[in-house]
């Protein structure tokens, strides 16, 4: 039988890609049977009442889940795509059961671990293997597709969390929604998934350099630490995506963690909670939809910033409001905001890292991004316990602003409308 062709494109691909963007949808509504029920769980079934140690269960995901992005950079190139993203699903099949079945909250802990390593296994590798299947030019619609479904199906899962705990309880039915979520995403990667790092060492081999020499220095046999260096802080693109990341899912921490505790202070039902909670994700799933391709036509800075500074101004919003309507119009703005930020990051880091080491890249961008939930879990506890939980909203509304002006200061253009390329 004649092996199959490799070619870059997402027409080319499409199959697979569509598969990828399928599998992660479960790997978003599996992040999502926790994001309505946890918090209610910690504080009416486990009685903690310190803001601290209830996030606890998001310092733990947020510190396995950026270590282990790390991980899978590496991994896959060392042993392919294909093997890190079922590991990673293998990983998560405790994880509902022992959210059900939990008597202390030492078991969320555990469970939290075990859902940072699946997460950071499954979503590093299907960015990956998206952007190895699309090849130079549409890196913003890919992640804007990959990035989409995993928060859309992230939206879903919490309205429907929040449906189920409101008829039925907080525990089980909640989890049993992500149980099913594990069973697919195991098998889906299992059978139909294929292995897609030919395709990054097919760009690799028609690499080209940019017109203005800039990524001149960064050539294809980047040590791991040059690769850790450059992603972190030498180059200014990237490490500017790595800052930016990191703000980000620190305030997706505080929404995560806090905002539900927040919404009941009001008495407000739990299906509105619920509705809440889902709000922001929906809108930032959908919005990449827009965002990612949008990028591709208008360049990745400006977008960033302005992205950022939408977060700024929704976080404020939620700090200084009390009312279901002014709180759905903070979702919104905050998901629109991180709708502008989320896929364009990614596409950056494919933007300048040579396609030899992207993984490696996208390990250490997801590395210092995740990290941003165990930081924003940390400020978000500490800052609610001192000062209120309006009082840690406020903090974390002026960082996302600061994180702005230091895109809009620091990053340079990665990549100019209808430019060529092959370069990344």
């Amino acid at each position: 039988m004649t092996a199959t062709p490799v070619r870059l494109g997402l027409r080319a691909n499409l199959a697979q890609f569509s598969l990828l963007v399928a599998v992660n949808a479960l790997v978003g509504g599996t992040l999502g049977q926790e994001r309505t029920v946890l918090p209610l769980l910690a504080e009416r079934t486990f009685h903690l009442t310190a803001y601290t140690a209830a996030l606890t269960y998001i310092l733990a995901f947020g510190l396995t889940k950026a270590a282990t992005n790390y991980l899978a950079g590496s991994w896959s190139d060392r042993f392919g795509r294909k093997p890190v993203l079922v590991a990673g699903w293998l990983v998560a099949l405790p994880v509902p059961l022992l959210l059900i079945w939990a008597p202390h909250w030492g078991w969320v802990i555990a469970a939290n671990v075990l859902l940072g390593v699946n997460q950071g296994l499954t979503w590093s590798t299907t960015v990956i293997m998206k952007i190895d299947l699309a090849g130079p030019t549409r890196r913003g619609l890919a992640m804007g597709l990959n990035e989409a479904a995993g928060y859309l199906a992230l939206a879903a899962t919490a309205l429907a969390t929040g449906y189920l705990a409101a008829h039925h309880g907080l525990r089980p039915a909640p989890f049993l929604l992500g149980l099913a979520y594990v069973a697919l995403g195991v098998g889906l990667s299992a059978l139909l998934v294929r292995e897609t790092r030919d395709h990054a060492r097919l760009e690799a081999g028609t690499h080209r350099a940019r017109a203005d020499g800039r990524h001149d220095h960064l050539h294809a046999n980047l040590s791991n630490r040059e690769v850790f260096s450059q992603t972190s802080l030498r180059d200014p693109a990237l490490s500017a995506a790595s800052q930016a990341g990191l703000v980000n899912n620190l305030n997706d921490g505080l929404a995560w963690g806090l905002f539900p505790i927040l919404f009941t202070t009001t008495g407000m039902p739990l299906a509105q909670i619920g509705g809440l909670a889902a709000l922001y994700p929906a809108v930032w799933s959908l919005g990449q939809l827009a965002t990612g391709p949008l990028s591709d036509r208008v360049g990745r800075k400006h977008l960033i910033t302005a992205g950022m500074l939408t977060q700024a101004a929704a976080l404020a919003v939620f700090a200084a409001a009390s009312t279901f309507t002014t709180w759905a119009i903070a979702a919104v703005l905050l998901g629109a905001g991180t709708a502008m930020v989320y896929p364009t990051l990614l596409a950056v880091i494919g933007d300048v890292a040579h396609p030899a080491w992207r993984a490696r890249a996208v390990g250490v961008y997801r590395l210092w991004r995740d990290g941003g939930y165990a930081a924003g879990a940390l400020l978000a506890g500490i800052t609610a316990d001192l000062l209120g939980l309006r009082g840690a909203i406020w903090i974390v509304a002026a960082l996302t602003a600061a994180s702005g002006v230091l895109v809009a200061a620091r990053m340079y253009e990665t990549h100019t409308p209808n430019q060529e390329e092959g370069n990344s």
